[in-house]
């Protein structure tokens, strides 16, 4: 049976932050590129409190310990976003890709242009794994985890060619990013993404519904909720609606002819 602090609230809140950590990220890294070291240390107090949240609360099977681990595996994310977003834990290639490249080479390209952030964030999904393994609250380690495989499948996607490609919260240092995005077109894989991040979705839906309200009707509800905005991106690069227009008040102008990095 549904409830309200079960599996009302906790949807609400993570649309909530969603939406407005998506904007905060997207503001903070289309700013003028001299405030970028002052975003990323406050971006890194915020990643090492959300760690520790999750370490203080992996013990706590309660209402205040499932959104605490939540928060502060949002925190961590976030930390990461500002990172790549930045161009501070991009990759060690920071160019374009070749017009000639094709295949493996193309992938190996694309793959250095990204690698120090996509490294990162494989390490700290271990760390908080390894962290709460046997705790009785794992909703830090599941959350960050979820985020990470919604996130590679888009990237994945996006490289192999998608329908709809919105690029307008991609900062304008990171424009050389666009060459290595594929064709506009609907791939086998993006058929297959979307309907595995459906029935993830359905998955974690019917395990929230068959739980009893309390702390872990609430925890499967947060990945309910993080699951189905997953799908929802995935259908964004299907379908002509510029999710990007979704963070319009969040981007600051831009300067015209503003130099490329």
């Amino acid at each position: 049976m549904v409830s309200w602090s079960g599996h009302i609230v906790p949807l609400v809140a993570t649309i909530a932050m969603w939406f407005f950590a998506t904007g905060l990220v997207a503001w903070l890294d289309n700013r003028e590129r001299e405030t970028f070291p002052r975003s990323l240390l406050l971006a890194g107090i915020g990643g090492i409190g959300g760690l520790l949240l999750i370490v203080a609360t992996m013990h706590q099977v309660s209402l205040t310990g499932i959104y605490s681990a939540f928060a502060g595996a949002m925190l961590i994310w976030a930390w990461h976003e500002i990172g790549f977003l930045t161009g501070a834990a991009a990759g060690p290639r920071r160019e374009a890709c070749p017009q000639n490249a094709r295949g493996w080479e193309r992938f190996a390209h694309a793959s250095a242009a990204m690698a120090w952030h996509e490294v990162a964030l494989a390490l700290t999904a271990l760390l908080l794994v390894s962290l709460t393994w046997n705790a009785p609250n794992q909703i830090g380690a599941m959350v960050f985890a979820l985020l990470l495989a919604m996130r590679l499948s888009t990237k994945l996607n996006i490289f192999l060619g998608v329908p709809n490609m919105s690029t307008e919260i991609l900062p304008p240092h990171l424009a050389y990013l666009k060459s290595y995005f594929g064709p506009r077109r609907f791939t086998p894989l993006l058929a297959l993404s979307i309907f595995a991040s459906l029935a993830l979705t359905g998955w974690l839906g019917s395990v929230a519904l068959a739980t009893p309200s309390g702390p872990e009707a609430a925890g499967a509800s947060l990945l309910f909720a993080l699951a189905a905005l997953g799908a929802l991106e995935h259908l964004f690069l299907a379908l002509p609606f510029r999710d990007g227009a979704l963070w319009a008040w969040a981007l600051p102008g831009r300067r015209e002819g503003e130099a490329q990095s």
